[in-house]
């Protein structure tokens, strides 16, 4: 006789969540469908609607985890590093695998702007996620002025924006094939030359 092990339902929804990232980082949101996220996740559909009452909420909720991860990934960075301007060297360093929390952030963004005209739900979520995240990031830059390693001429709340719309050009650049890695380096290479100079 075979017995199955019940998956704690915080644990099976964390499992929904992260399948869910994957599968609408490769493909998008209006493409992927519940039965093909579920499948994924090795459940039925019914179990993927027992914890999320629809393909939006699901998205909302991979939206969310993915930035929690992005603000670990930065405060990681943060504590780390000597001064602000280090870990932004460092956050901005690396590779542009689709699995890297930073760039499914974007991905995800560019997936729900497509949406969002059509969507009220969709687009309130992602106006105050992309709020949040630019505050995070600006708080970030004013610390970086205190410490003097940011140029107290930079206007941050500009610059939160700056980066906020690069990290979408970014995934769009990959998208479509306009932006290799090394331009990618340039950029930010640049963005920390300005933002120090």
């Amino acid at each position: 006789m075979t017995t199955t092990v019940r998956m704690p339902a915080a644990e099976r929804r964390q499992k929904l969540v992260e399948t869910a990232i994957r599968v609408f980082s490769e493909g998008s949101y209006r493409g992927t469908t519940t039965a093909e996220i579920a499948k994924a996740a090795g459940v039925s559909e019914p179990i993927l609607y027992r914890h999320f009452a629809s393909k939006r909420e699901l998205y909302l909720a991979a939206l969310d985890h993915v930035w929690s991860q992005v603000r670990a990934h930065w405060e990681a960075a943060l504590d780390q590093e000597e001064n602000v301007l280090a870990a932004l060297a460092v956050i901005g360093g690396g590779n542009f695998a689709s699995r890297d929390c930073k760039h499914q952030l974007s991905e995800l963004w560019v997936q729900a702007l497509s949406e969002a005209t059509e969507d009220p739900v969709l687009r309130k979520h992602l106006r105050k996620h992309m709020r949040e995240v630019h505050d995070y990031f600006a708080a970030m830059l004013r610390t970086g002025q205190e410490q003097g390693v940011i140029h107290a001429g930079r206007d941050v709340d500009a610059e939160a924006w700056v980066f906020l719309s690069g990290s979408v050009m970014g995934m769009v650049g990959r998208r479509v094939g306009l932006l290799d890695d090394e331009e990618m380096r340039r950029i930010r290479a640049a963005r920390l030359a300005w933002l120090s100079a």
